[in-house]
């Protein structure tokens, strides 16, 4: 089934305000940058937005806060953002913190159609706060519900006209488990192939877990923190 639409404006089609969405990314690798533009243009607002973190000021979902169309995020990183402080400390912005795994697993329950997972993870912290908890083993396990995601928007580095992807390097930290946790997910990619090029063994996520895909143009790919050492 070929699932390419035309443009970044096509493939969102259909989110609305108040939704929850799932925006892959791992720092800067691997941002949807054309999806978020066309999310920026059609001016939805209200967003819960789930990631790995909020992006920076001038780029990926840090754009979107500056619109103010984000209502809460759901991150467990948020250290690059002035906006997004400043939009927390205001009073403008709700933000669930969650530790990285949690967030991972949650997203991969969500993939695998399981309503919940335990973890030990934030037991005897503040995250732990009224939550249920059980005992497995002598060990206490926080109860942490998959989320409910209405669009899954995903940016990978070659996909097919039938949705199969493959990522590049970091970008595929979190990728993969946002696409899997979508009802709808978009799929954005720097190169698209007819169907069947893609060496099977060379794919990271099927196209069973993508809807629409489209080939993207002009993306920036940062560095977050570009380092190096001094000359001698």
């Amino acid at each position: 089934m070929n699932k390419t639409v035309d443009s970044p404006d096509a493939a969102i089609a259909g989110i609305s305000d108040n939704m929850v969405l799932g925006l892959g990314g791992f720092g800067l690798c691997g941002i949807p940058e054309n999806s978020i533009s066309a999310l920026i243009r059609s001016g939805v607002k209200g967003l819960t937005c789930i990631s790995n973190n909020a992006g920076v000021d001038d780029f990926g979902i840090g754009l979107m806060l500056q619109s103010k169309q984000v209502k809460k995020m759901i991150s467990s990183y948020v250290g690059e953002n002035a906006e997004f402080e400043r939009q927390l400390l205001s009073g403008e912005l709700e933000v669930d913190l969650i530790p990285q795994g949690t967030l991972a697993t949650r997203l991969m329950a969500a993939g695998y159609g399981m309503p919940a997972i335990f973890t030990p993870a934030g037991v005897g912290t503040e995250i732990a706060k009224g939550k249920e908890s059980r005992i497995f083993g002598e060990k206490e396990y926080l109860l942490e519900y998959a989320f409910d995601i209405d669009y899954s928007i995903v940016k990978a580095w070659k996909g097919d006209e039938y949705g199969n992807l493959i990522f590049r390097k970091t970008s595929r930290n979190f990728n993969p488990l946002i696409a899997m946790a979508g009802k709808i997910t978009i799929a954005e990619v720097e190169e698209m192939v007819p169907a069947g090029e893609l060496d099977p063994d060379h794919i990271h996520l099927p196209g069973i877990y993508v809807h629409r895909i489209f080939q993207g143009s002009n993306y920036e790919k940062r560095i977050e923190q570009r380092t190096v050492r001094q000359r001698n």
